[in-house]
């Protein structure tokens, strides 16, 4: 494999610490989430991040058959299990066949340091881990469950509008919920349990912002399509959602999947505000993530076309620029989370 930024992290960096070198080259925007947060959350932050990314690597590997990636998910489950003796040793040795060339490179380099990963994890206190736990298998499991679904002549499909809400708890509610449960750790009971209510909400939001605006290389990359078959006319195929021929269809269903990720805007909204306000979490690192969503929201609804066609859709450097400004010049205003809703809606 060729050098990547992964692996030019100092080898002689502390497991934490080049858990935090790293993260940049596999993202760049939740890095900047980490760098928001507070002592010690955005240790467990940027440990628990990775440790989903590696198993979000071994889903996404096309090239390996499905039920293959399902062991390695599982297997990778049972090495985190704190009452299972597997080790990631055992894991590492069964990916290792399967690590491409070249091909995401960065992601690969991080699966292949699984075992630095778990050392960061493993020096933590015991109820930061008790904590960090539940989540990661939940998203593990679920992630096998779904991969298992699949065949060896094409990727995930999904048919239901049921289906995508529990895909997106799988794969983005389960962060909300990690990051709820080391809330738990300081926070009222009440608090916590406000904040689970809404933590699925908060997640399926950004996970189908991901949906809608990924949508033509989820299927020419991945051989996914997350866009419910149930949201296409009967007569059009599910396979040839991104055909000209059915571009009004298509449009109407991607619709659809924005009008659903609005939906869920008032969990979102409610989730960050009593995180900023009682649970001595900054709205900063998980605000910014929240905003950004809207306005690609707003982005992706202005030309249809160009999403379904496979342009990259972008929220703009000043608006970023000026949400992270906004964000973090000044201590916790209860105002403020719904100003900046504003004028991002206002944006249109």
């Amino acid at each position: 494999m060729p050098d990547t930024h992964a692996e030019s992290a100092r080898p002689d960096a502390t497991p934490l610490s080049w858990c935090h070198e790293v993260v940049p080259s596999v993202s760049r925007s939740f890095a900047v989430t980490i760098r928001l947060l507070d002592s010690p959350m955005d240790d467990y932050i940027c440990a628990g991040y990775l440790l989903c990314r590696i198993p979000d690597t071994v889903e996404d590997a096309g090239h390996i058959p499905a039920a293959e990636r399902a062991d390695l998910l599982l297997l990778y489950d049972a090495a985190l299990d704190p009452g299972d003796p597997t080790t990631v040793d055992a894991f590492l040795t069964a990916v290792s066949p399967w690590v491409p060339e070249g091909d995401r490179a960065d992601d690969w380099a991080v699966v292949t340091a699984a075992d630095r990963v778990f050392d960061a994890f493993e020096a933590f206190e015991a109820p930061v881990r008790e904590a960090m736990w539940p989540p990661i298998h939940d998203l593990v499991v679920g992630m096998a469950g779904f991969v298992d679904r699949g065949n060896e002549d094409t990727g995930l499909r999904l048919d239901t509008r049921e289906e995508l809400d529990r895909y997106c708890d799988v794969v983005a509610g389960t962060v909300g919920h990690l990051i709820t449960n080391l809330i738990a750790l300081d926070a009222d009971a009440e608090t916590v349990g406000y904040l689970r209510d809404r933590a699925d909400g908060f997640g399926r939001l950004l996970q189908l912002v991901n949906v809608a605006k990924d949508v033509h290389a989820d299927y020419h990359e991945e051989d996914n399509i997350y866009v419910p078959r149930e949201w296409l006319a009967e007569d059009v195929p599910h396979d040839a959602l991104l055909a000209i021929e059915h571009r009004d269809d298509a449009r109407g269903a991607l619709r659809r999947v924005i009008g659903h990720a609005r939906s869920f805007r008032a969990d979102a909204h409610e989730y960050l505000d009593r995180c900023a306000r009682t649970a001595q979490l900054s709205l900063a690192p998980f605000g910014l993530p929240y905003l950004l969503a809207l306005a690609t929201l707003r982005e992706l609804e202005a030309d249809l076309d160009a999403v379904l066609a496979g342009a990259t859709v972008k929220v703009s450097r000043e608006e970023v620029y000026e949400l992270t400004t906004a964000l973090t010049a000044a201590p916790f205003d209860p105002t403020v989370l719904s100003e900046l809703e504003r004028s991002v809606d206002a944006a249109r």
